[in-house]
């Protein structure tokens, strides 16, 4: 049996608008386990995003419980967070967020480079990704040079430069044609398959969902135990 690594205990978040409250999330639980593959399915506003935002050490939630490897991460300090965030985890999101100024390349070193890594250490670990990703011919091209597909690819990349254990992915084809879409959809189960990581995507596609092993429907900020997930489609 895998050992799990990432577990969520009656996590629940809560926003205060004037007078009133808006619960997002509802005491929810949640296991991954070492090396696993989990789709995360839901409407707009079921509270896919905010939990995936949690679990990923981004907010925290108003109560609960989340543990690494048996370690509470809400005991850690913001700075302490972030790098675990920093050294454990990698984020791909539906909008890219490369910055402009700096080449695909720069854009890649950046998580290493805030850690302290050497240059020279971060090049090259940076050539390798990019040798990996099939972006070698494009990786002194600013953003703005690059396709919809290649900057996703970059994203990646950016997401692997510190090798997490956990990749997290929050529509991370949203916004790209269908084969671009398929591409990068490929892309992260090989990658899964070749470093071992553990995979948490959020996801309307309703084909990129169906080559997940697990999938969990989240509606009103719980999970939704009544219908197989695939029904939401």
């Amino acid at each position: 049996m895998s050992e799990v690594l990432l577990s969520a205990r009656g996590l629940s978040k809560v926003y205060s608008q004037g007078d009133q409250e808006l619960e997002i999330l509802k005491s929810v639980d949640l296991d991954v386990s070492a090396g696993e593959s989990l789709c995360i399915l839901g409407a707009s506003g079921a509270g896919k995003s905010t939990l995936l935002h949690i679990l990923g050490t981004l907010d925290r939630p108003t109560s609960g419980q989340l543990f690494y490897r048996g370690e509470n991460l809400l005991y850690k300090s913001d700075q302490e967070l972030a790098r675990f965030r920093n050294q454990k985890i990698g984020f791909v999101f539906q909008f890219h967020h490369l910055l402009a100024e700096f080449t695909a390349l720069e854009n890649i070193m950046i998580p290493a480079r805030i850690a302290g890594v050497s240059a020279s250490d971060c090049k090259r670990r940076a050539g390798h990704l990019v040798e990996v990703l099939g972006i070698e011919s494009r990786q002194t091209h600013y953003p703005s040079e690059l396709s919809g597909g290649e900057r996703q690819r970059v994203a990646v990349a950016r997401a692997l430069m510190r090798e997490p254990e956990i990749l997290f992915a929050d529509e991370p084809t949203g916004n790209l044609d269908k084969e671009n879409c398929r591409r990068v959809q490929d892309l992260f189960f090989e990658l899964k398959a070749r470093l071992n990581l553990s995979l948490v995507v959020v996801t309307h596609d309703a084909q990129f969902a169906s080559r997940f092993p697990r999938r969990l429907l989240m509606e009103d900020g719980r999970w939704v135990q009544h219908r197989p997930p695939m029904e939401f489609f």
